[in-house]
């Protein structure tokens, strides 16, 4: 036994259980030792939480990065998306990785940054764009797996989505949805997404948000095209932002005429 079992076996765990449910000791008995013996890999559980949403993120972290040349909206949408993808690949995937901090992945974020940096977005609006995409993605799939989880509870329910689209998502394939969504506006399905929590309750049969309990005219919208609505407006802000910082050319500096 190492470390990297304990928190591949973790990670099962949490995929037949639930995050409430695991516990130091159900994984011992998973991996046929006794409680204490966890200690010498992880002194709390928390050390192992820590380490499972770190591993959790692997796809999205070893994930290729931006070269130069690649348009900065396309890699922006499709980061986001598979970020997303990520987080519903393990159930309680969000919930496991709110509050995390993603040391081993400081320097790609950073070549993130550089990358968009570079590509004619302001610093500043490239961090909190950046912040944002991924607040808004992590709290989305919380709504997504906690209406999941009040339905059947099923482990299929909270990974819904990710095993179909993983394929095509992990391959730049992926970026053919790119053009309309992660630029101008955000497309047709915005009006309705912009209607009181229509987002939230999505979908008939899926738990509290049964189509059923919903008025007439509140629209029915699923968890992907409300995602893709709110990333189409993140996106489409900042690209507005970033073609008023072009027209209006460089700051003017105190020797400027």
């Amino acid at each position: 036994m190492n470390r990297e079992t304990v928190v591949a076996e973790a990670l099962g765990l949490l995929d037949e259980v639930g995050l409430d449910a695991v516990s130091t000791r159900r994984l011992a008995k998973r991996l046929n030792v006794e409680q204490p013996s966890l200690y010498w890999y992880f002194r709390t559980k928390k050390d192992l939480l820590a380490a499972m949403a770190e591993a959790a993120m692997s796809p999205h972290a070893t994930a290729p990065l931006p070269v130069p040349g690649d348009d900065w909206r396309d890699w922006f949408a499709e980061n986001t998306r598979g970020f997303r993808r990520t987080l519903l690949m393990r159930r309680d995937g969000a919930r496991l990785h709110a509050g995390s901090t993603p040391v081993g992945d400081l320097d790609r974020i950073r070549r993130k940054m550089e990358f968009l940096v570079a590509s004619g977005v302001p610093e500043r609006d490239a961090q909190m764009a950046m912040l944002a995409a991924s607040r808004f993605t992590v709290g989305s799939v919380l709504e997504e797996q906690a209406e999941a989880g009040a339905g059947s509870g099923a482990r299929a329910g909270s990974r819904a989505g990710a095993g179909s689209r993983a394929g095509a998502g992990s391959r730049a394939g992926a970026d053919s949805r790119a053009g309309a969504d992660s630029r101008a506006g955000a497309d047709s399905r915005a009006g309705a997404d912009s209607r009181a929590g229509a987002g939230s309750r999505v979908g008939p049969g899926t738990g509290p948000g049964d189509s059923a309990d919903l008025p007439a005219d509140v629209p029915e919208i699923d968890h992907e095209s409300a995602f893709e609505a709110g990333l189409a407006l993140i996106l489409s802000g900042l690209a507005h932002r970033v073609g008023r910082r072009s027209a209006s050319g460089p700051p003017r500096t105190s020797t400027d005429s």
